[in-house]
């Protein structure tokens, strides 16, 4: 028999769990371990709440937790409650599925002062995770800037213009769609530091701001190339700068019945978050691209008015002690997904975080297919029925899958009209739910 255990419940931990059940079929035993008492990771704290479509995915890695051989272990901390290390002792494979749940840095100065937040944090708080849920952003000033120019810049962008009706049907927590439906912000400045062409923004995402009720985009026709230049882009990226091409002629008679605005500033880079206490401003300086696409700034400098600044310009993983990290690239060191001896890793704590939720399905496969070369037949460890000795010497809370689907359904029951779920944004609320 052999044992696997996975740290992280999200899509890479889900169908590495899918992958070494199709591998060694009765023959292994998977615990998924995660700190919170509900799987499923940023689908349920990291996809937008009005991409429910997007969400459906969790049905898949339901079907896979409901395995006999696979077992959701919720409410465990590890490094506080169990330690890798233990875990290792236990299991002949440990494998590293915790995403990359932690802001990168933006760098400049400023970026502490008061209102401006990571959107780890910023996401975190519209859907409800946690750890952000009490993160209270101050919504009544005019202008939000967002730094960044991919998805997620997108995501916060729309959220913050939406309209309450355009919420139904979305999870959105109750405590965001409130301080939402109150918000003063009237121009949402997104700043990039290169060009149109170089956005890493999909044309889904992109075509959603053009049918907002009360928000229009708008693009500067002078930052978009040539027209002739997109044919050497490739097609999906070719549709999001017809988007890009779409928002810059609309008409400003259009513009004039709606109140809030979405602002592409485009080979801007900013420099410095101003504000005494709070901020008030973003210093930017203009770029320009070197025949390698490469921004470098002009020397020209603006100031773009500021009360609230989300900064999207990626992810890190969390460090673990004892276990190799490469600071630079946010992720767990690793040679295609081995980090040490029966230690692995997958998704974005192995890649860093790039690619979709799709990507992490053949990254699930192929470490599942290391570990089969790495410990042949198992290795006698004991497994879960090990560490479920170790949980009761310490005394553990762990939540199974059947007290999450208690806790789901609690969470349908207290759902607001026309939403599918009102999430419980505190650990303890989550364990009394499981129990009613």
């Amino acid at each position: 028999m052999r044992h696997v255990a996975i740290i992280g419940s999200g899509p890479a931990g889900y169908y590495t769990a899918e992958a070494a059940q199709k591998q060694w079929g009765d023959d292994v035993r998977v615990d998924i371990f995660d700190m919170l008492p509900v799987p499923y990771g940023l689908i349920r704290t990291g996809v937008a709440p009005d991409h429910q479509s997007i969400k459906g995915v969790s049905r898949r890695y339901e079907t896979t937790a409901q395995l006999d051989n696979v077992r959701f272990v919720g409410n465990v901390m590890i490094g506080e409650d169990v330690t890798v290390a233990e875990l290792q002792g236990l299991y002949d494979a440990v494998v590293l599925a915790t995403g990359a749940p932690n802001d990168r840095p933006a760098g400049i100065p400023g970026e502490g002062l008061g209102n401006v937040f990571g959107s780890a944090a910023f996401v975190g708080w519209y859907n409800g995770h946690p750890q952000f849920a009490k993160l209270n952003p101050d919504l009544s000033g005019k202008h939000a800037v967002v730094i960044g120019n991919g998805n997620v810049a997108l995501d916060v962008a729309r959220i913050l213009t939406k309209t309450a009706g355009e919420f139904t049907g979305s999870d959105i927590v109750g405590h965001a769609l409130h301080a939402l439906a109150k918000s003063h912000v009237e121009q949402v400045t997104i700043l990039g530091r290169r060009g149109p062409h170089q956005i890493a923004m999909t044309p889904k995402e992109l075509g959603e701001l053009g049918h907002l009720e009360r928000a229009c985009p708008r693009v500067d026709p002078a930052d978009l190339p040539e027209e002739g230049e997109d044919l050497f882009l490739e097609p999906g990226q070719r549709k999001s700068v017809t988007h890009l091409r779409s928002f810059a002629a609309i008409p400003e008679a259009f513009r004039a019945d709606k109140p809030v605005e979405i602002a592409f500033d485009f080979f801007a880079s900013p420099k410095a978050i101003l504000g005494e206490g709070q901020v008030s401003g973003v210093e930017v300086e203009r770029t320009a691209l070197d025949s390698n696409g490469r921004a470098s700034g002009t020397g020209e400098t603006y100031v773009v008015p500021a009360s609230l600044v989300i900064t999207c310009i990626g992810y890190k993983s969390s460090p673990i002690p004892g276990v190799p990290f490469e600071e630079s690239a946010g992720r767990f060191a690793n040679a295609e997904g081995r980090i040490l001896p029966g230690l692995y890793c997958v998704g974005w704590a192995r890649r860093g975080p790039s690619g979709t939720i799709g990507t992490n399905r053949p990254d699930g496969f192929s470490v599942v297919e290391r570990i089969a070369e790495d410990i042949g037949a198992g290795t006698g460890k004991h497994g879960r029925a090990g560490f479920d000795k170790l949980a009761e010497e310490r005394k553990l809370d762990v939540v199974t899958f059947r007290d999450w689907k208690k806790i789901e359904e609690a969470e349908a029951a207290r759902a607001r009209d026309g939403a599918p779920r009102e999430k419980f944004v505190d650990v303890a609320e989550m364990i009394r739910a499981r129990g009613e």
